[in-house]
């Protein structure tokens, strides 16, 4: 009998590992970064952690994990920035999730984009939250913004930072997508 029981609380255990929510957060420039985790009341806190300059890390969440995270540059205060909102397993098993400028909009540094981890390869990303280069239409600058993204999925990916390939010529950029946004051409 007991082995029984044993052996029930090693599969429900393997199960629960199995279908772990996830995000992989990935640096995409030399900028270590801390990522600040803030969970939604009542629900489990997740620890900062710390990533290297051109690294990334995974991160576990809970079943029904509902919260928020965003990056603080190493030597940079911490303030709150562009934020990765999630909801695991919400209204009807979905995952919800976008990124957001609500709080800080000028963060330009640290959350890109979120998208499913089975995209990573895609030529085009569906699913996707976010923008290389801000200002964009793929983000929450408002409340009443219809940005959320949903998917069946459990497992993200999260870029952090500026590419090597896009800062060259991030200035360029930058100054003709917020001339684009500014006259409403998104």
């Amino acid at each position: 009998m007991r082995f029984s029981h044993q052996l029930s609380a090693f599969a429900a255990a393997a199960a629960t590992l199995a279908s772990a929510n996830s995000i992989t957060f990935v640096n995409q420039d030399a900028t270590q970064r801390t990522i600040v985790f803030t969970a939604n009341a009542g629900l489990q806190q997740i620890d900062s952690v710390v990533i290297a300059g051109f690294a990334e890390t995974k991160v576990e969440f809970p079943q029904g994990w509902i919260g928020n995270a965003y990056s603080v540059s190493k030597g940079a205060a911490n303030v709150v920035g562009m934020l990765a909102e999630v909801t695991f397993q919400g209204w009807n098993g979905f995952t919800y999730f976008d990124v957001s400028a609500i709080v800080n909009p000028n963060d330009h540094d640290g959350v890109k984009q979120m998208y499913p981890a089975s995209e990573k390869n895609a030529k085009t990303k569906a699913e996707i939250s976010g923008c290389a280069l801000f200002p964009c239409p793929k983000v929450y600058y408002h409340p009443d913004d219809v940005q959320t993204v949903t998917s069946t999925e459990e497992d993200f990916i999260c870029t952090l930072g500026n590419p090597p390939s896009t800062s060259v010529t991030r200035d360029v950029e930058v100054e003709l997508v917020a001339r684009k946004f500014v006259l409403g051409k998104f």
